[in-house]
């Protein structure tokens, strides 16, 4: 897998705005979206040439999502990242731990994780540490303090 994927970071921003949308977690997201995931990485270059807006009511109602109670959001004492920023995080951390996987896997391995809830905390800053700290940390399974 390449760094700096442009399909990887529109599919996890997509994933990102969709769950701020429905106020599901990032990966009941995943789980909704099932097969459409390969078809929002290969054709994000579509896609991305329409607000993500409407891509992302169009996969809503495509896949039945249904509104959550998920609101990382309003408890953020603290400026919210963008969908991007966070798209870009999730982008780093499956190319960082699965780059000889295949991609799909490491989104759902990824989103599945324990680290999802520790980055999506908007009250710490996690989301702001580098790749490579992020990155170890999920091998390590923990937070790592050093």
């Amino acid at each position: 897998m390449d760094k700096n994927n442009n399909s990887l970071f529109y599919t996890c921003s997509l994933v990102e705005f969709i769950s701020r949308q429905t106020k599901n977690k990032p990966k009941d997201i995943v789980e909704y979206l099932g097969n459409d995931l390969e078809r929002i990485y290969n054709y994000q270059d579509v896609f991305h040439c329409e607000p993500i807006e409407k891509v992302a009511d169009d996969f809503i109602t495509r896949n039945n999502i249904p509104t959550g109670e998920f609101d990382n959001i309003s408890a953020c004492q603290y400026n919210v990242p963008d969908y991007w920023e966070i798209g870009e995080v999730f982008e780093r951390l499956i190319e960082d731990n699965f780059a000889e996987e295949n991609v799909f896997d490491g989104i759902r391995k990824v989103y599945s994780s324990w680290m999802v809830e520790k980055i999506l905390n908007f009250n710490s800053d996690l989301y702001y540490q580098s790749r490579e700290y992020l990155s170890e940390c999920y091998k390590a399974g923990e937070i790592i303090i050093s």
